[in-house]
């Protein structure tokens, strides 16, 4: 696990863009955390490093926005809304992965279970009350994941606590 230190949003989308840079079809980005914990500031940091050029909006009502990039597709799901297991299995998220691209779930973490090889990655606000700072975990499941720890935990050194 990491813990790293966001003292302004703009380090979020630097984090997120560091994620996003060792990413690849078929991955699935858990991020998890309270209302206002900036995962829709880390997806839009996400999908500018993926190349996405129109800007990124929490899909909170349409479930999954997906935005075509140079190599990846971005598919970036919300599941603030669904309230059944069922309605997350007719989403086909990791369809939209093995397809051609990353999905990036927002408030994912109540399925990140069944996910198999995941990053989850949770944003809290800054403990010490820095307005603006987040603290930001990153945990990796699966042996997908293992084998990009070193260079993951290497692109991200500068903010660890």
């Amino acid at each position: 696990m990491l813990v790293l230190r966001a003292p302004d949003l703009s380090a979020t989308r630097t984090i997120a863009a560091a994620v996003a840079g060792l990413c690849r079809a078929g991955d699935m980005i858990v991020l998890a955390g309270e209302m206002g914990a900036g995962k829709t500031a880390f997806a839009g940091g996400f999908g500018r490093a993926l190349g996405v050029t129109e800007p990124i909006t929490s899909p909170t009502f349409t479930l999954v926005h997906s935005y075509d990039a140079p190599h990846l597709t971005l598919h970036h799901a919300d599941l603030y809304r669904l309230e059944r297991t069922a309605e997350v299995a007719d989403l086909a998220l990791g369809e939209l992965a093995e397809f051609d691209g990353v999905v990036l779930i927002e408030w994912g973490d109540v399925i990140a279970g069944s996910l198999g090889d995941h990053l989850e990655i949770a944003l809290r606000p800054d403990p010490e009350g820095d307005e603006g700072a987040r603290e930001i975990e990153i945990t990796g499941f699966g042996p997908q994941w293992a084998k990009r720890w070193d260079r993951l935990s290497a692109a991200v050194e500068e903010y660890r606590c």
